[in-house]
């Protein structure tokens, strides 16, 4: 199945006095992933172009790109669902290449996309997930009841997956990828199609993991949510890392403080491209919206205001959407 191709073929069996993260151990002193020219090849492709990075334990660390920038790519090189074409990537200390079997019991996995087993039921899905890092089932049953009350799903124990809400599906994912009581949780777009309701709760279940010592290795698209959970994010374009850093060091290094997007009506971008140049602003033009980054952005929103054309101005904080768009271009590519 879908679920079985990420599953681990696990060397030792797990026992009842290991399945609990209320208990885990202090973040080791070396990395928890760290990669050397990591590259991954499909044919004459090249996905993930020679990549530095280091993950330190028990911190929640980003990859941040448009799609086909090679996050997933990378993410599935750490938990060994596809193999490092070049380069070196150690995981909880052990080589990725060469000890892989090692590794897998050791994490836990969030796909981007639910692929709990339909004709099961919630307890059961936990269960038979449990099967395969050898947790007998008196301990799989104990750690599920844990599980699931730690993401609010006991009281649907006994339904069937089809009548979940999507919500409850993610949290169900995220709870499945806990059973092994994992010291690096990796996700793949996380909150992707939930409501903000379900969103918030997910990433407070997120938080609450990483105050346990859990190590966070996350995909998403959502800036916000980067912001709100990354203590560190990677921002890749092709391929190839552009920068690393906290959400809050890169907006210092490539934006300015604020931001006032300035929207025109038809045939005005122009005329207002020229004037921004005229008063030496940095700025981004896409469409009918123009970015201007400034320190003080209360100034430019009142003296352009009056300009002809302009249909609507919004003055905010500059944030770490500002950043990818800057890095990675506000032009769509397919």
């Amino acid at each position: 199945t879908a679920a079985s191709r990420a599953l681990p073929d696990c060397p030792v069996a797990f026992h009842e006095q290991n399945l609990s993260w209320k208990n885990r151990i202090s973040p080791m002193s070396e990395p928890a992933v760290s990669a050397r020219k990591l590259t991954k090849c499909f044919g004459s492709f090249t996905a993930v172009d020679a990549i530095d990075f280091a993950i330190r334990a028990g911190e929640c660390f980003g990859f941040l790109g448009p799609n086909g920038a090679g996050k997933t790519s990378t993410m599935r090189m750490i938990y060994g669902f596809s193999p490092v074409t070049d380069g070196e990537l150690n995981v909880l200390g052990y080589d990725v290449k060469t000890e892989i079997r090692s590794i897998k019991c050791r994490l836990g996995v969030i796909p981007q996309e639910d692929n709990l087993d339909p004709d099961l039921k919630v307890l059961q899905n936990l269960i038979v997930y449990a099967r395969y890092f050898d947790i007998k089932k008196a301990a799989a049953v104990a750690r599920a009841h844990e599980v699931l009350e730690f993401v609010q799903l006991w009281e649907r124990r006994e339904e069937h997956i089809r009548f979940l809400s999507g919500g409850m599906k993610r949290r169900l994912t995220i709870g499945r990828a806990l059973m092994n009581d994992p010291e690096i949780l990796i996700a793949d777009e996380p909150t992707t199609g939930l409501d903000p309701q379900a969103r918030h709760l997910v990433w407070q279940k997120l938080r609450q993991l990483q105050s346990e010592g859990v190590t966070l290795v996350l995909t998403t698209h959502n800036m916000d949510e980067a912001a709100h959970l990354c203590d560190r994010v990677a921002i890749m374009d092709q391929g190839k890392i552009l920068d690393i850093g906290t959400p809050s060091e890169l907006i210092d290094k490539y934006v300015l403080p604020e931001v006032v997007e300035v929207r025109v009506a038809v045939g005005r971008m122009e005329p207002l491209m020229m004037k921004l140049q005229q008063l030496s602003l940095e700025f981004d033009a896409v469409g009918d919206v123009a970015y201007i980054y400034a320190r003080q952005g209360g100034e430019w929103e009142t003296a352009l205001s009056s300009e002809p054309g302009v249909d609507r101005l919004v003055r905010r904080r500059a944030s770490l959407e500002d950043v990818f768009l800057k890095l990675t271009g506000r032009v769509l590519r397919d």
